[in-house]
């Protein structure tokens, strides 16, 4: 393997059939995006908090997710909004009230696999 002088040439790689593999299989840049926006929305300690008092409650009102979270209304309002919006919440209606819940097993899945991964020895630490 030798140096190359020019920052724009291409880099050499070692696997090259890898290599290939990997851009053959990538996703498209929409769907990284997408992935990507999802992984924000879920990375705010609010939202993942009322998301997992919905993943252990399987449905909750407005002010009882604020009770539960330590959340004023107007947080949790503003927060479901958001997550309603990008589908990862449903709401239904009865009488004056929202009930709100996880919008599929996919949503509960990525709560329960990140909550195992942070909780191996290995996982994340709050910094």
């Amino acid at each position: 393997m030798t140096a190359t002088t020019d920052p724009s040439a291409a880099p050499e790689c070692v696997h090259p059939e890898a290599v290939e593999r990997v851009v053959r299989n990538a996703p498209a840049p929409a769907e990284v995006a997408t992935v990507a926006a999802l992984f924000k929305l879920l990375g705010d300690p609010t939202r993942a908090r009322l998301l997992y008092a919905l993943l252990e409650a399987g449905e909750l009102c407005v002010c009882d997710l604020a009770a539960a979270t330590g959340t004023s209304e107007t947080t949790v309002s503003q927060a479901l909004r958001l997550l309603r919006g990008a589908d990862v919440v449903d709401g239904r209606r009865e009488g004056r009230n929202v009930f709100y819940r996880l919008a599929d097993s996919h949503v509960r899945m990525l709560l329960e696999v990140s909550r195992t991964h942070v909780s191996h020895p290995t996982g994340l630490e709050p910094r």
